[in-house]
């Protein structure tokens, strides 16, 4: 099991050699029809929340340090008021080495770096087996409309801040779709 923090840099979306690279590695992980779900449309056209992309990589002793997983997170607004929140999400990691603890080491790292960064709520679609031990739990029911079909039992949240998801609820929108909504 990794747990070897200094493994973890900082991921540029910019540079698109290494997009194309963690693009690989999430159509290994989740298929490409990945592109087709709902926050992946929350995503587009958006960029990253600076200081929150972090790829893992694992030196093989062959190849050398590669790329073996990734994370980024995301600006959300949420309701009329326009509550601000990240998502969480892609998180990745390549299909041979899930389970190894890369997921969790990356976990760990950018929740810790969101709170840093005076962060106070994160939300997500994913498994909540896994995402609760990171402190994640269920959106209760209708509390939070996505722009798009979801699971409403994979629809969770975790408070960086206590408190923080108190008087949220409304329409997830990503900021610029937000700005030219009528909510």
């Amino acid at each position: 099991m990794l747990t070897n923090p200094d493994c973890i840099t900082p991921f540029n979306h910019d540079d698109p050699a290494l997009v194309a690279e963690a693009d690989g590695l999430l159509d290994r992980a989740f298929g490409i029809g990945r592109r087709t779900k709902t926050s992946y449309r929350l995503r587009e056209g958006e960029r990253p929340v600076e200081g929150l992309s972090f790829g893992l990589y694992v030196d093989d002793d062959t190849t050398g340090p590669t790329l073996r997983a990734v994370i980024s997170f995301w600006h959300l607004r949420v309701g009329k008021q326009g509550h601000q929140a990240i998502m969480l999400g892609p998180i990745a990691v390549e299909p041979h080495l899930q389970g190894t603890g890369l997921g969790a080491t990356l976990m760990r790292h950018s929740l810790k770096q969101a709170t840093r960064l005076d962060h106070e709520l994160v939300i997500l679609v994913g498994d909540e087996p896994y995402y609760a031990p990171f402190g994640f739990s269920q959106v209760p029911d209708g509390r939070l409309i996505l722009p798009g079909p979801v699971d409403p039992e994979r629809l969770l949240f975790c408070e960086l801040r206590p408190g923080a998801f108190d008087d949220v609820s409304g329409l997830v929108l990503s900021p610029s779709r937000f700005r030219h909504a009528s909510i």
